[in-house]
């Protein structure tokens, strides 16, 4: 499958890297609209350009656009790619706003190609152990989970230093300007629809903590926001998302019978971990006994060596597999059907995310009117 990138910067290396992992995925050049950006990163990996966008959208022999552009400029990257003709992966989210997101998914309909969004780390190892413990139930019934996506205190930071591979920098100001919300929160949302289902309403609180992030910014956006999310099976979850609080990425599921937790769900290899509940029993008298999912007593499968595919390769590998939802919807395609990562899906997220970050312009609560497919596990997890 032959795919090409619009955007080189910082989070493209962390795509190219991992592109070694599926060979099935053929890169056939990249561009950005910074030329000095664009060669850099060609030259660094050794790898074809484009000299305009135009250029990469008329290219015949090109299956798949790859918008990895600063979030203000997915809408329209996407939506001129989808009207090419081209199929489309791209970062997170959809659009910066709902209405576009939604007229992008219907533009992909209409004209038949598949439109998708990162993040894709539900289809890791980490995501599809919890999955698999709760569809053999366990824990018992679930009602409620915690998720946790603190970054740190990043305006205090030295994330002027930041540079990728290939010498792109951190973005700061576009992620700033984003929020940390829209930057981060699929990274959880994706797995707790693939475990609950469709959302059904959002309730949020979201401001701003800390006006002076050391930079100049066209605009503010929440670096705060604390929401639940009620999914219309029953379970409630309840997301922070800052860059003010300590570092803080763990999700805790809550059922009658045990919790599940898991350390850092942006980790492929995290390990996932299954407490017993202790009824009636005083905190001080209580016995922390923890259960290794898939990697101790054998609870769960071990599902990481059930997948043939998995390796890890140097320290930007061992984080995410940035291109494993590239290589989804491409198997997706040839193999003409639905893929994991599917336009509706995308758009569900879109518009939770929104809700988390934007509760006076979203409505709060919102009453979610997005809703997607059922999601397949993977073929090894099954």
């Amino acid at each position: 499958m032959h795919i090409g990138f619009v955007g080189c910067g910082y989070v493209a290396d962390y795509y190219m890297t991992t592109l070694k992992n599926h060979p099935e995925l053929q890169l056939l050049g990249v561009y950005d609209i910074n030329p000095e950006r664009q060669q850099a990163f060609a030259k660094y990996h050794n790898v074809a350009t484009y000299s305009s966008l135009e250029k990469i959208l008329a290219d015949d022999g090109l299956d798949i656009v790859v918008n990895l552009t600063n979030p203000d400029s997915h809408f329209d990257v996407s939506k001129r790619a989808l009207e090419a003709g081209k199929h489309v992966y791209s970062e997170k989210p959809l659009a910066m706003d709902y209405d576009q997101a939604k007229a992008l998914v219907e533009l992909a309909q209409t004209k038949g190609l598949y439109l998708a969004s990162a993040p894709c780390n539900f289809l890791s190892e980490t995501a599809q152990t919890v999955w698999k413990a709760m569809r053999e139930n366990v824990i018992g019934s679930v009602h409620l989970a915690y998720a946790e996506l603190d970054g740190g205190l990043i305006p205090h930071m030295p994330y002027e230093k930041w540079v990728s591979q290939s010498g792109a920098p951190w973005n700061a100001r576009d992620e700033f300007e984003s929020g940390c919300t829209v930057e981060h929160a699929g990274y959880y949302l994706t797995w707790l629809t693939m475990l609950f289902g469709p959302a059904k309403s959002v309730t949020s609180f979201a401001t701003v903590l800390m006006p002076d992030k050391g930079i100049e910014l066209t605009r503010e956006t929440p670096d705060f926001t604390s929401g639940c999310i009620e999914f219309h099976s029953g379970v409630v979850a309840r997301m922070t998302n800052s860059i003010i609080a300590d570092h803080n990425h763990t999700l805790t599921i809550f059922g009658d019978e045990g919790i599940i937790t898991v350390e850092d769900g942006w980790y492929y290899h995290c390990k996932v971990y299954k407490k017993k509940r202790r009824m009636h029993t005083r905190l001080a008298e209580m016995p922390i006994i923890y259960d290794l999912l898939g990697y101790g007593p054998k609870k769960v499968t071990m599902l990481r060596n059930n997948n043939p595919n998995y390796k890890r390769r140097g320290r930007y590998q061992r984080i995410m597999d940035y291109s494993r939802g590239l290589a989804e919807i491409a198997k997706a395609i040839k193999d003409q059907r639905k893929s994991r990562l599917s336009a509706n899906h995308a758009l569900h997220i879109t518009e939770i995310t929104l809700a988390l970050q934007h509760p006076e312009k979203m409505g709060c609560p919102r009453q979610i009117e997005s809703t997607f497919e059922p999601i397949e596990p993977m073929e090894w997890a099954r």
